[in-house]
């Protein structure tokens, strides 16, 4: 506890003293969001920069041959994906695809909980973006985008960046696993909203990645939130079987699952392995 209490203080001091290292966007995904704020640039020019970065390139060619685009032919090129994916969509679909390059470390402690760490996000994202592919199926007239939940999942647990890295400064001291799980649970939550404030993204993106664990907030209306505290049942992050049931039932009222145990089911569990392969190698 006194180790994890150090850690919070000088953490949090940090903050105060904005002299807390934070996790960068990948260069290309800087340029993707600048490009995309650009009124006057066209698919050409947006391809052109993707094509920049053989990963994300890679990784918007899995996204445009998806099950979740519903597209039977498949697509070769950096350009081809973009198009279909389209400019509106390839700012947060390019961010996301990105992210895993942040999460790397040269200590093998904290190199093995960013490693899981990620695998983690990858796990609830594709819960929350299935289930969200299927939502928009039967809403079609919901603000909500998927583009957007896509983003939102791979980030809702960014916060636990700045502990790893302060682990990696500090390994004899922090880079231990118990004690990085349990200052993970204390501190993430309000570490990634300062990083996405950094980051400059929306303010309902920043709110969810602080409020993501905190089930005190409760959306009365359909959320982002549901879907990636679905993905995070689903994986047993939300250990209580009592909170499991009352978000399930809510989840079901709202519309987000058509039944609690929808989860479960074969079908739902191969379109998860589906886009799960989209974040993959």
């Amino acid at each position: 506890m006194a180790t994890e209490n150090a850690l919070y203080t000088i953490l949090m001091e940090k903050i105060k003293q904005d002299a807390l290292v934070l996790p960068t966007l990948p260069e290309v995904a800087l340029k993707v969001r600048q490009a995309a704020d650009d009124s006057d640039i066209n698919l050409g020019q947006m391809a052109d920069i993707i094509a920049q970065d053989p990963a994300l390139s890679l990784g918007m060619i899995k996204v445009s041959n998806s099950a979740l685009l519903g597209r039977s032919v498949k697509v070769e090129t950096v350009s081809q994906a973009v198009t279909r994916i389209g400019l509106r969509q390839i700012k947060s679909i390019a961010t996301a695809m990105a992210l895993e390059q942040v999460f790397v470390s040269e200590n093998d402690v904290v190199a093995m909980y960013m490693k899981k760490s990620w695998r983690k996000t990858v796990d609830i994202a594709s819960v929350a973006i299935s289930l969200m592919s299927l939502y928009l199926k039967e809403h079609k007239h919901t603000p909500l985008t998927l583009d957007t939940i896509t983003l939102a999942a791979l980030i809702h647990n960014i916060g636990v960046l700045p502990i790893l890295t302060e682990a990696e400064q500090h390994p004899d001291i922090f880079a231990n696993p118990t004690f990085l799980q349990q200052a993970i649970i204390k501190l993430s939550g309000k570490l990634g909203g300062t990083i996405s404030r950094a980051w400059e993204l929306s303010d309902e993106l920043t709110l969810l990645v602080e409020s993501w664990s905190d089930l005190t907030v409760l959306p009365k209306e359909v959320h982002y939130l549901d879907f990636i505290r679905a993905g995070a049942i689903y994986h047993n992050i939300f250990k209580n079987e009592s909170t499991q049931e009352v978000l399930l039932n809510s989840y079901v009222k709202k519309g987000v699952l058509p039944t609690a145990d929808f989860m479960q089911s074969d079908d739902f569990q191969a379109l998860c392995d589906d886009v799960k392969a989209m974040f993959t190698s």
